[in-house]
């Protein structure tokens, strides 16, 4: 105790403001520092979510080729039925497509 109390109080502050300010730097940059394996398990899981959404847009572009395909055949006597079927075709496309979208998400999420 004696020794405190020949330390001025004002060092004694601004090493207390010192080392708090230490302590908040190292407490903010240590969890930013990932480690080799975390970076990789990311990007792994990027180029999955990836890769998923680009199976999404090819089966809502082949839904949308399919359903036009569809209506072209059409010969003009059944045009209702025709339309029905083109646009289920796309609802299908549509609904794969999502839950490619959703599994990439999930995939991000996980990160």
């Amino acid at each position: 105790m004696a020794r405190l109390q020949q330390i001025p109080p004002k060092a004694m502050k601004t090493t207390t403001i010192y080392s708090l300010f230490g302590a908040a730097i190292a407490f903010t940059l240590l969890p930013a520092c990932d480690s080799k394996e975390e970076d990789r398990r990311e990007k792994a899981l990027e180029r999955q979510a990836d890769t998923l959404e680009d199976q999404a847009k090819t089966a809502r572009e082949r839904g949308e080729k399919v359903a036009d395909a569809i209506e072209k055949s059409d010969p003009g006597p059944n045009s209702a039925a025709t339309e029905r079927d083109a646009n289920a075709v796309r609802r299908e496309a549509e609904k794969k497509a999502d839950q490619l979208e959703d599994k990439a998400d999930t995939l991000r999420d996980n990160k």
